[in-house]
């Protein structure tokens, strides 16, 4: 199994001078200690005008300055906001091809649409139809990836002309490409596409097996049609994480974090938003009592607790049982409402101490033998994908001359 730690940029109310480049600058000092502790992946979301919940609103920035600063862990967008208001596919592919570079091949490109008013209205995204414009612009961006030139594009919801889209990406054919998944139609879509499933919810090992036997029996089927130019078989779900000796004290540590960030995402849904005034922690703390001490004392009378908080005997527990369901990565949200930069990098530092090792020791082995396995079924469902024709050298249009330049060369010719 491996590991990764993900980041929304949460910032609760109230804001003090300097809270935001606090927070981005531990962000950064997090991910390059997971380089150096051996986790396998750093996910940043990329999300807009969600006050508290996510300051993540240019993940491109932040993952070029983590990649400058490590050289082992991959750097995920998890996920880029690929639909064209948002972002235009050619960018997107410039700006991934690029950060492949910085990087030297070590991105990951999850692909997302959002999903709250605040987001797709201000980018004026028809909620009905998002799906299907991320699809259409995911597509076409792992084409802009790889041919050279691309040929052009007219669809539904984006178009534009032959251009060679540049730079190029270092891995190839592309970067791996993933879905943000929230349900388990989501996790069939994703199966569906060929991409990697980066499951945004947290489940427990029962639900977790259903996703993941749904997903791989997609992947096996003649279902699974890629829209990239190869197929990423993996599930990656997200947990909480909160790691000590002592399992009240990592409930202490991190609990409130974790809970205020799933009150968060259901009020940016289901309450209506003032823009910059609403105080979602406000309305949290008021509502939550103290629960805290609840759940350590609870926590004190369980045998086994597996909800990725707690002790590192808890976290073999809460992983042993998602490794049998079929979950390829664990991400964990460690930066979740207020909880502190020191305890977070504590909890990294125990976890890969005490329990990153005897997963570590399992990972070549098993995706030598998933590889083995699954290589006839993506064989089969590449033969099945609508490939985009390259353009031969005689059918690549000419781009003119701008006309002040054409006027040059007639009057130099003339003379």
């Amino acid at each position: 199994m491996k590991f990764g730690v993900f980041y929304e940029l949460q910032l609760p109310k109230p804001w003090l001078p300097g809270d935001e480049e606090k927070l981005f600058h531990e962000a950064l000092d997090q991910v390059v200690l997971a380089d150096k502790l051996g986790y396998d992946h750093a996910w940043e979301v990329e999300h807009h005008f969600l006050d508290e919940y996510s300051h993540s609103s240019a993940p491109e920035v932040f993952l070029s300055a983590a990649a400058a600063r490590t050289s082992r862990i991959r750097i995920g967008h998890g996920i880029r906001q690929v639909i064209p208001n948002y972002n235009h596919p050619a960018r997107t592919a410039e700006g991934l091809a690029t950060l492949d570079i910085i990087s030297r091949g070590r991105v990951d490109f999850g692909i997302g649409e959002g999903a709250t008013r605040l987001e797709l209205g201000g980018f004026h995204i028809p909620a009905k139809e998002k799906r299907a414009m991320a699809i259409e612009a995911g597509e076409q961006i792992a084409n802009m990836m790889v041919l050279d030139p691309y040929p052009g594009f007219e669809g539904k919801y984006f178009s534009m002309p032959c251009r060679n889209v540049l730079p190029k990406p270092v891995q190839k054919p592309h970067p791996p490409m993933w879905m943000a998944c929230t349900n388990r139609d989501t996790i069939k879509v994703a199966a569906q596409l060929g991409v990697g499933a980066l499951a945004f919810s947290f489940l427990n090992p029962e639900e977790a097996h259903a996703w993941s036997e749904i997903y791989y029996g997609i992947i096996k089927s003649d279902q699974c049609k890629p829209i990239g130019h190869t197929v990423n078989a993996n599930i990656a779900m997200v947990s909480n994480f909160s790691v000590h000796h002592d399992r009240a004290e990592a409930i202490r540590r991190g609990h409130e974090g974790f809970e205020f960030f799933s009150y968060a995402l259901n009020a940016l849904v289901a309450h209506d938003t003032v823009p910059g005034r609403t105080n979602m922690w406000g309305d949290y703390l008021a509502k939550r009592g103290d629960r805290t001490e609840e759940m350590v004392a609870a926590a004190a009378l369980a045998e086994n607790y597996a909800s990725g908080i707690g002790t590192p005997d808890d976290m073999r527990t809460h992983l042993r049982a998602f490794q049998a369901a079929g979950v390829d990565q664990v991400i964990f949200m460690q930066q979740a409402g207020r909880n502190r930069h020191d305890h977070i990098c504590q909890s990294l530092e125990l976890f890969a101490a005490e329990v990153m090792p005897e997963f570590k020791a399992e990972v070549a082995e098993r995706e030598e033998r998933k590889a083995r396995e699954l290589a006839p079924f993506i064989e089969a469902a590449l033969a099945r994908k609508n490939w985009m024709k390259p353009l031969a050298d005689d059918e690549i249009p000419v781009v003119r001359a701008s006309v002040a330049k054409a006027k040059v060369n007639e009057t130099n010719a003339a003379e």
